[in-house]
């Protein structure tokens, strides 16, 4: 089911710009009537710790398996949905980014996967729940105590700074082959292209932020991630098109341009290119999934 643009939930009830509960069910059946049943994006981070069982998710059409001792992160902005759930039991914590260290945030924010998904040992795991049963404590106490807001904020950047770590250690491992200053170039540009790429469109633009050549900018992004410059600049502008063609009933020209492109031919011509297949035909096959 489509419609006129992709819902966007915020933390609207929360006075302390925090949300935390624990989850226990068997089938997904038992959230056929929540809103995570429906595609949507927040504009706050969404946090979700299974201790044992799965649930399978869909963000920015890839579809994961989050099996038993897992944490995954869901940056604002990525459109996600529930897929389904089996013996799931854990804890799901939404809090607004502004109480996040902006530290902690860049290693989430400029990951090289678009999915932050961690595997935790047992040791890191029963320190997720303690932290999580502390911040449930703070957000749920029917008497805050002095200094409230400052002592659940800690809470919740003690919880960042060790994801941070953690999935930073996960993804050196990977790319433990490049320099250091290669990787950070190429994290800076990509968190620029995730911030600028409606209005900016040639690597040019970017290396010229980042007080660079647009060569050094291309070679060194290809030889820590293996794709071109411009790559990540499309990519961005395909996915979110993606989103809007299959979240939302606007027209393709409408969509050409929110994307910043006045020549709807235009836009149809790379989306068909990337893809392998126009956007009329892309919503047509995937709405009637």
């Amino acid at each position: 089911m489509t419609q006129e643009t992709i819902a966007l939930y915020s933390l609207i009830e929360s006075l302390s710009g925090v949300e935390i509960q624990s989850f226990s069910f068997d089938e997904i059946e038992v959230l056929a009537q929540d809103r995570s049943m429906m595609p949507h994006r927040h504009d706050h981070y969404c946090c979700f710790l299974l201790e044992r069982g799965a649930v399978n998710f869909s963000i920015d059409f890839q579809e994961m398996e989050v099996g038993t001792s897992s944490l995954l992160i869901s940056c604002p902005g990525q459109v996600h949905q529930l897929g389904f759930a089996r013996q799931a039991h854990g804890w799901m914590l939404a809090c607004d980014a502004a109480l996040i260290d902006p530290k902690a945030r860049t290693v989430i924010d400029q990951a090289f996967s678009r999915i932050v998904l961690m595997r935790l040992d047992a040791s890191s795991l029963d320190w997720f729940i303690n932290l999580f049963k502390l911040i449930h404590t703070r957000v749920h106490a029917e008497q805050p105590e002095r200094f409230q807001a400052q002592l659940l904020q800690h809470l919740l950047n003690a919880f960042f700074y060790q994801a941070a770590h953690l999935f930073q250690t996960q993804e050196e491992q990977r790319i433990q082959q490049h320099t250091l200053r290669s990787v950070d170039l190429s994290k800076r540009f990509q968190q620029l292209v995730k911030e600028h790429f409606l209005n900016l469109k040639r690597p040019a633009d970017y290396a010229a932020m980042l007080n660079i050549t647009v060569s050094y900018l291309n070679d060194t992004v290809k030889s820590v991630t293996g794709f071109p410059s411009t790559y990540f600049i499309q990519q961005e502008v395909i996915q979110e098109a993606q989103r809007q063609l299959f979240y939302t009933t606007q027209s393709v020209k409408e969509i050409a341009y929110g994307l910043g492109y006045e020549d709807g031919k235009y836009f149809t011509r790379l989306f068909s290119k990337l893809v392998g297949k126009s956007p009329t035909d892309f919503r047509k096959l995937h709405v009637s999934e």
